[in-house]
């Protein structure tokens, strides 16, 4: 409340008591003149002879009478108590906004020097409330309610404040240190090929802290993954490649629930098949079929699950009667797929996620080409033109796609 409208509110009380004084000094009047028809001896409200506010109790007057002045004595001596009050009221209003800021100030560097130590909701509840109790019981009811709703207001706002602070330090506790490390890596993986080495050396710096982690090992396969694509010397790609599939294998034996685990497993897999002989390339396609179709299954809304099962589709129906042969004599039964099949997986990875990539078009485009549909081949050419070449494979892609464009009229 400002400061004008205080000294209003004290104006009006001051004239309501001038009211009720001036009711008073009609009764004193009114009682002098019954003092002297009616003999009689006059007690204080403690029946003790003395000078002050004196009751009549004489032999011509009524009970009834005796017990309204004894109240009117009471009501008498609230309005003095109540005068005094607003005294000090008046006296202290215009200190009284400095005082309240003073007062703030201090509870609020107190709470941030020692915010561990402070009193508990329960606590000041309790502590207010014996403290009106104890004011109310030398002052009026009407007083007492007044000073009691604003120690409940102010002890209520303090409640929120205690709240607030409890949720504001729950928020700004450390979070977890493996959290924190795989957000970083996942945002050096999207980034430039120095991001993704110093991505790997920091993985491979907190391996023995973080090793028994399926999250942390999959990240590392992904990782080897990445820096194998950007090395340029064959030593150097085996090398990471080998290691990765390694990391890979152990992230799924850890927790063989997690779909990335038995994603990236399979990624590499798939490009160990680059560097591996024949019977192990072989080998390697089943390991990156059983994997991935597991990791389909445990995340179904994954695109780039359903875009590398298409790749291998694609591979096996591209596969010489020659390579069939030795995955029948080696394994026993090769391994079987269609364009079809192959097409199938890539429109997923669009249903699922609309402009995925640019090689899903490419890949796209070729199936509708084999398949004959031309006309649909050449609008997902026309899709894939239309995406930027911003990674080193879709750079590869956008080589297919300026050899595939002119064999079908784009």
């Amino acid at each position: 409340m400002a400061q004008a409208d205080s000294k209003v509110l004290v104006l009006g009380a001051l004239a309501g008591m001038a009211g009720v004084s001036l009711a008073v000094v009609c009764y004193r009047g009114f009682r002098s003149k019954r003092r002297s028809s009616w003999p009689g001896f006059y007690l204080s409200s403690k029946n003790e002879q003395g000078t002050g506010l004196m009751l009549v109790d004489g032999p011509g007057m009524p009970r009834g009478q005796v017990e309204v002045l004894e109240r009117l004595e009471a009501l008498i001596q609230c309005v003095s108590e109540l005068k005094e009050e607003m005294k000090s009221l008046k006296n202290a209003l215009p200190t009284l906004p400095d005082q309240v800021r003073e007062e703030l100030r201090g509870r609020d560097e107190g709470r941030r020097a020692s915010p561990h130590h402070r009193t508990t909701p329960t606590r000041r509840k309790r502590a207010a409330g014996s403290i009106t109790a104890a004011r109310a019981g030398g002052r009026s009811s009407e007083e007492a309610e007044s000073e009691g709703g604003y120690i409940t207001a102010l002890t209520d706002s303090e409640d929120e404040e205690e709240l607030s602070d409890e949720q504001q330090s729950e928020e700004e506790q450390p979070a977890d240190p493996l959290s924190v490390l795989l957000e970083r890596i996942d945002c050096w993986h999207k980034g430039t090929d120095s991001e993704k080495r110093e991505s790997l050396n920091l993985l491979l710096e907190h391996r023995q802290e973080f090793g028994q982690s399926s999250t942390f090992l999959w990240r590392l396969t992904r990782a080897y993954c990445d820096v194998h694509d950007i090395s340029t010397t064959l030593e150097e790609k085996k090398s990471h490649a080998e290691t990765g599939k390694k990391i890979g294998e152990e992230a799924v034996g850890l927790n063989p629930t997690c779909a990335d685990s038995h994603q990236w497993y399979a990624i590499m897999c798939g490009i160990m098949a680059e560097y591996d002989t024949v019977q192990n390339k072989i080998k390697n396609g089943y390991i990156f079929k059983d994997h991935l179709d597991k990791a389909i299954e445990l995340k179904p809304q994954d695109p780039l699950s359903y875009y590398l099962l298409g790749r291998w589709c694609y591979a096996v129906a591209q596969l010489s009667w020659i390579e069939r042969k030795v995955a029948a004599t080696l394994f026993g039964e090769p391994p079987t797929a269609t364009i079809e099949d192959a097409l199938k997986n890539f429109l997923k990875v669009e249903e699922i996620h609309a402009g995925y990539s640019k090689l899903n078009y490419v890949f796209l485009a070729k199936c509708y080409k084999d398949l004959g549909q031309r006309e649909r081949a050449r609008k997902m050419c026309e899709a894939a033109s239309s995406m930027k070449a911003e990674s080193k494979e879709e750079e590869e892609a956008q080589k297919e796609l300026d050899l595939l464009c002119p064999a079908l009229g784009v």
